[in-house]
C-alpha cells in the first residue's frame, strides 16, 4: 500500500474517506485544485513590471506568462492520472507539488523573460498533479448527482481564489517585486502538501488498481476516448474553459487599458468572479433535484444568448464599463453552472478508470482552452470586441458539441427524472 495509507473502502456523504469529514474533504480538494487559479491570477498585477524588467515591447507578449503555464499544465496531466491508477493518488500529489515548489524557486531568481517562461512551464507540469488527482479522488468517493454536488462545492471554494488572488499579488508587491509572489506560491504549496500528507488517505480502490503496462494503458485510453459521454463533454469543457482563459488573459488589458481602472482592477476582477462562486453554490443545491443534464443544458442555452447579445452590442456601440461588468458577470454565473456539471458528466462513466479519465479530461481541456484563449487574446486591439466575439463563438461551439453528444436532444424540461 503506497505510503502506508489506508485505502478507502466505503464513502458516506458525511465521511467520503476514512478519517476525514465531508467539509474538510471539500476544502482540502479545493485547496489542491485552487493552486492552478492562484498561480494564474496572482500574477496579473505584476504584468506591467515585466516590461521594465525584461524589456518587453508588446503588451500582448505578457500573455505568454499564462499561456506557457497552461501548456505545461496540459502536458503534465497526461502522466499523473495513469501513474495514480498504478501507484495511488497520494504519491502523485507529493511528486507534483515538489516539482511546483522547485519551479517557483527557479522563477524567483529568473534573470530573463525566457527563464521566467521556462519556470512557468515547469510550474504548470507540477500543478497538473493536484488537479488530476483531485478529480480522480472525487470520482473514487462519489458518483452521479452527489459527485456533481461535490464538484460544485469544490469549485465554489476554488473560485474564491480569483476573487482575492490579484489583490494578494498586489499586496505582496507593496513589500517587494513580482519575485516575492513566487515566494508566496512556495509557501502556499508547502502548506497544501503538508495538509494532504497528514489528512488525505489513499482513495484508489484496490480492485481498480492497474498494472503499469502498455496493454493496460492502451485499454484505459480506449475506455476513455470511446465513451461518447466522456469524450463529448471533454470537448465541450475545452470550449467553455477557452472562454474563461480568454477572460483571464485579457482582463488586465481590458480593465486597465480599455477602461482605465488602474489600481481598481483587482477589486473589479474579484467582483466579477463572485458571480461564479454564487453560481457554483446554487448548483450544488439544485443539482440534487434538477440533475446535471438539465442544469447544464439550460445554462448553455443561456450562455449562448448572453454572449451573442454582448458581441452584437460591442459591434454597435462602445459598451460602458457598468454594462460590460454586468454582462460578463452574468456570463461567468452561467459558466459556474456549466463547468462542474460538464466535468461530472465527463467523469461519470469512468469509475474504474478515474485516473486516466481525469488526465485526459484535464489535458485536453487545458490544451484546447489555452490555445483558444491565446488566439483570441492576440486579437486584442484596445477594444472589448476580441473578448465578446470570442465568447460568442465558443458558446456556439459548446452548444453544437452538446447537441452532437446528446444526439440532438437537450434535457431542458424540468419535469421528470434525470436521464
Amino acid at each position: 500500500m503506497p505510503d502506508g495509507a489506508k485505502t478507502v473502502e466505503t464513502a458516506r456523504p458525511d465521511q467520503p474517506a476514512p478519517g476525514i469529514g465531508f467539509t474538510e474533504f471539500v476544502v482540502l480538494i479545493a485547496g489542491l485544485t485552487a493552486l492552478t487559479a492562484l498561480t494564474i491570477d496572482i500574477m496579473l498585477p505584476a504584468f506591467p513590471e515585466f516590461d521594465g524588467d525584461f524589456g518587453l515591447t508588446d503588451d500582448n507578449h505578457r500573455q505568454a506568462v499564462i499561456t506557457v503555464y497552461m501548456i505545461g499544465f496540459s502536458a503534465g496531466q497526461i502522466l499523473y492520472g495513469p501513474f495514480s491508477d498504478t501507484f495511488g493518488r497520494r504519491p502523485m500529489v507529493f511528486l507534483g507539488l515538489g516539482v511546483f515548489i522547485a519551479a517557483s524557486l527557479l522563477a524567483v531568481f529568473a534573470e530573463s523573460f525566457a527563464m521566467l517562461l521556462a519556470a512557468r512551464a515547469l510550474q504548470g507540469i507540477g500543478s497538473a498533479a493536484p488537479r488530476v488527482i483531485a478529480f480522480a479522488v472525487i470520482r473514487d468517493c462519489f458518483g452521479g448527482r452527489a459527485m456533481a454536488r461535490v464538484m460544485s462545492l469544490v469549485m465554489m471554494v476554488f473560485i474564491a481564489i480569483p476573487v482575492v488572488a490579484p489583490s494578494i499579488g498586489q499586496g505582496v508587491m507593496l513589500f517587494g517585486s513580482w519575485r516575492w509572489i513566487f515566494g508566496f506560491l512556495v509557501l502556499y504549496s508547502a502548506i497544501v502538501l503538508a495538509w494532504t500528507a497528514l489528512r488525505l488517505p489513499e482513495t484508489l480502490h484496490p480492485e481498480y488498481r492497474r498494472r503499469l503496462s502498455g496493454a493496460d494503458l492502451r485499454r484505459a485510453v480506449m475506455q476513455t476516448v470511446t465513451s461518447r459521454q466522456t469524450l463529448g463533454y471533454a470537448i465541450a469543457v475545452g470550449f467553455m474553459f477557452g472562454a474563461l482563459m480568454t477572460y483571464i488573459g485579457l482582463s488586465q488589458q481590458i480593465f486597465q487599458e480599455t477602461y482605465r481602472l488602474g489600481e481598481w482592477f483587482p477589486l473589479v476582477f474579484g467582483g466579477v468572479a463572485l458571480s461564479f462562486a454564487v453560481a457554483t453554490y446554487l448548483n450544488s443545491k439544485l443539482v440534487l433535484t434538477i440533475g446535471m443534464h438539465r442544469l447544464s443544458h439550460l445554462a448553455t442555452i443561456g450562455f449562448v444568448i448572453v454572449t451573442l447579445f454582448h458581441a452584437a452590442l460591442s459591434l454597435i456601440v462602445d459598451v460602458p464599463l457598468p454594462a460590460f461588468i454586468a454582462i460578463v458577470s452574468l456570463s461567468m454565473f452561467l459558466f459556474g453552472v456549466i463547468g462542474p456539471n460538464f466535468n461530472a458528466l465527463a467523469m461519470e462513466p469512468q469509475a474504474e478508470n478515474a485516473g486516466m479519465a481525469s488526465s485526459f479530461l484535464g489535458a485536453y481541456s487545458t490544451a484546447s482552452s489555452a490555445g483558444l484563449g491565446w488566439f483570441i487574446g492576440q486579437q486584442y486591439d484596445g477594444s472589448i470586441r476580441a473578448l465578446t466575439i470570442g465568447f460568442a463563438g465558443l458558446a456556439l461551439a459548446t452548444l453544437v458539441t452538446v447537441l452532437i453528444v446528446e444526439k440532438g436532444r437537450l434535457a431542458v424540461p424540468v419535469e421528470g427524472a434525470e436521464r
